[in-house]
Parts: C-alpha cells; sequence; structure tokens
C-alpha cells in the first residue's frame, strides 16, 4: 500500500514492491505534470492533463457578458489520465490514514477487512459525488421543468462544472482497474468488482459522449445516494452485527431508484427524444437523435437495471435463509426441560428434577443405621 513504512523491503520493480508503494511512483508521475507548468516549452502539453479543454465562449441576448462552455473532445483523455492519477492518490491516503486505522481496531476477518476496505473507499465517493451532483442540479431546472432532458439536443455545450464531473467520474472508475491488483483483491471477489466497475465506465461514458449527460447526471444522483446508504449500513454492520436497520431502509430505497431510473429513461428516448425537431445523426453535430441509437440506450439502461434487481433480490434471499437458520438454531439451544413424573418424585425424593438424598433423620435411615 502507498505511503506505509515496512521493516523489510521487497526486490526492486517486484510485483510486492510496486503493490506498497504505488502511490509514491504516481505522486511522482503527477508532480513531473505539474512541473511541466513551470516551462514554456512544456506547459502547453501540461495544461491539456490539467485544466479542462475545448472551451468554447457564447454571447445571448439575455446576458450581454460572454458565457464559458465546454465541449468533448480526444485530449479528454489527457484529463482523464491526470485525474486517474489523482484518484489512486486520495485512495492510498483514504487506505493508509482513515480505513487501516479503523480496522486494526476492529480485527476484522480476512473477507470481512476486504469488504469493509471496500465499502470505506466506495462510501467516501459516493457521499462526494452525491454533494457534487445535487449543488450542479440545484442549478438547472430540471425540478420545475423535466423536460430540460431533451429540449435542445444534442447538448454539446457543457457548463465547468458538468465537464468537469463527468471528467471525475470517468476518471475514478477507470483507476477502479488498477487497484484490483494494487489492493490484492481476492480472485473471487474480482469478477463481482468488474461487472460493477466496467457498467459504470460504459454507462457513464456514454452519456458523455452521446451528449446526454443532462440524462445522465439526474439519473446518477439518486443512485449514488441509494449506494451511499449500502455501503455506510454495512460499515456499521462490520462493527456492530447488530446494527442491520439500515438494509431496511436501503431496500426500500434501492426499488424506488430502479423504478425511476426506468420511468426517466423511457420518458427521455421513447417519448422526449423521438419527438424533438432535430432528427437526424451527425458526428459532427453530436447529433445521435436515430431510432437506433435511442433503443440501443433504452435496451442497455433497461438490461441494467433488471441485472440489478435480479442481483437485488438474490441478496435477499439469502439475508432471509440466514436469519431463519440462526431462529432455528435458537430455538434448538433453548429447548425446554423435560418435567419429572409422579414416580420419579416418590422415589428418594426429587428436587427441580434432581435426586434428593435421603435425610439421615428418617425412620428408614435409622432402621438402616441401628441393623
Amino acid at each position: 500500500m502507498g505511503f506505509r513504512k515496512k521493516n523489510k523491503s521487497p526486490p526492486v520493480l517486484s510485483h510486492e514492491f510496486v503493490i506498497q508503494n504505488h502511490a509514491d511512483m504516481v505522486s511522482c508521475v503527477a508532480m513531473i505534470i505539474l512541473l511541466g507548468l513551470m516551462f514554456e516549452v512544456t506547459a502547453k502539453f501540461a495544461i491539456m492533463f490539467i485544466t479542462v479543454q475545448y472551451n468554447v465562449t457564447q454571447t445571448s441576448e439575455d446576458k450581454p457578458e460572454p458565457v464559458n462552455f465546454y465541449q468533448y473532445g480526444p485530449k479528454d483523455i489527457a484529463t482523464v489520465f491526470f485525474y486517474l492519477l489523482i484518484a489512486i492518490i486520495l485512495h492510498a491516503l483514504i487506505q493508509e490514514y482513515i480505513l487501516d486505522k479503523i480496522n486494526r481496531r476492529l480485527h476484522l476477518s480476512k473477507t470481512k477487512h476486504s469488504k469493509f476496505n471496500e465499502s470505506g473507499q466506495l462510501a467516501a465517493f459516493y457521499l462526494f459525488s452525491f454533494i457534487w451532483g445535487c449543488s450542479i442540479l440545484t442549478a438547472e431546472e430540471f425540478v420545475t421543468n423535466p423536460t430540460f432532458l431533451w429540449d435542445g439536443y444534442p447538448h454539446t455545450h457543457m457548463a465547468f462544472q458538468v465537464k468537469f464531473f463527468y471528467i471525475c467520474q470517468i476518471a475514478y472508475w477507470f483507476h477502479a482497474l488498477p487497484e484490483l491488483y494494487f489492493q490484492k483483491v481476492r480472485k473471487e471477489d474480482i469478477p463481482r468488482q468488474l461487472y460493477y466497475i466496467c457498467l459504470y465506465i460504459f454507462h457513464i461514458t456514454g452519456a458523455y459522449i452521446l451528449n446526454l449527460h443532462r440524462l445522465g447526471l439526474v439519473l446518477l444522483v439518486p443512485h449514488y445516494l441509494v449506494e451511499l446508504l449500502f455501503h455506510a449500513s454495512r460499515l456499521f454492520y462490520f462493527s456492530n452485527e447488530n446494527k442491520q436497520k439500515g438494509f431496511t431502509l436501503w431496500a426500500l430505497l434501492f426499488v424506488i431508484a430502479r423504478l425511476l431510473t426506468l420511468t426517466l429513461s423511457v420518458l427521455t428516448f421513447g417519448f422526449g427524444l423521438s419527438r424533438t425537431d432535430n432528427q437526424g445523426f451527425s458526428l459532427a453535430d453530436g447529433n445521435f437523435n436515430v431510432l437506433t441509437v435511442r433503443m440501443t440506450c433504452l435496451s442497455a439502461i433497461c438490461l441494467t437495471q433488471a441485472w440489478m434487481m435480479w442481483k437485488f433480490i438474490n441478496f435477499q434471499l439469502k439475508k432471509w435463509r440466514e436469519q431463519s437458520q440462526i431462529q432455528a438454531s435458537k430455538k434448538k439451544a433453548v429447548s425446554p426441560k423435560s418435567k419429572p413424573t409422579k414416580k420419579e418424585s416418590s422415589r428418594g425424593g426429587l428436587v427441580n428434577g434432581v435426586m434428593k438424598p435421603e435425610d439421615k433423620t428418617s425412620p428408614r435411615a435409622r432402621k438402616t443405621k441401628a441393623s
């Protein structure tokens, strides 16, 4: 893990060496890019990595001052790469200075330790992204006018906050791929994590390229809220297994979020975009409003929501089976004590089902002693 001190240093460029020092290596690469700003020859290349590209200035009759908007292009790959490096560094910092310290106090097993680290990292990201997304949506008019999801499509011009939000989202989920190696994720957990990482990359990048960033932002915010609640509940569960109320609220919000996603998707692709005047396919104009693209996007969203619901149902069934097994084991452990019969109680005297020794002062005892 990055920033971690070890007594024995592994061989240079070995797997263990890279895993332990990956954050330091990435920090050096990021520093080299930042140092490029100091020299005039390399400044124009360094700016391409650090700042958001494709600035467009527009003026309108309502606002005499020029307004800056942004488009997307090939140079965004360099920007995504730089913030991917920043995400790796932040990941190592959270792991080293927050999660590892909590893990030492909890003394978790290897399985719970891995899940605790995963939930801790994702909870921090979901919280930050949810707050950021809400701040962007408050500046939009979606709450009062939902038709802004498709009005004026293609939405080739983005505000700075919107484009930077998507750049950071894409960079974070791409950084999650090498983190599977850096974090030494167990082989049985890799397929599960690869599934949702690739789904995030596919959907967020698709919304960004197809100029559907308005719909993507509206769908991401409630989804991140639900995921934040799940991982926060799992963190509390690992600290105290009796704290499971958060999962009940998460289950309710999960179903609502899936229905909301399907409703807005069908409304946008099936009703809104299909009735706009600007129909056609043009890479130069960024217009992808054709039936094939709309149906492909809608099918991808519906299949993803169906897969998530299938995983959700299996998770709930597994949880119910575990609870029923625990309750059955408790009933077997607390079995009722057998009551003594009248014959047993009359022989030698039973006290609470235990044989009472004969009283030496009884006539029978005195007779036996005399003989």
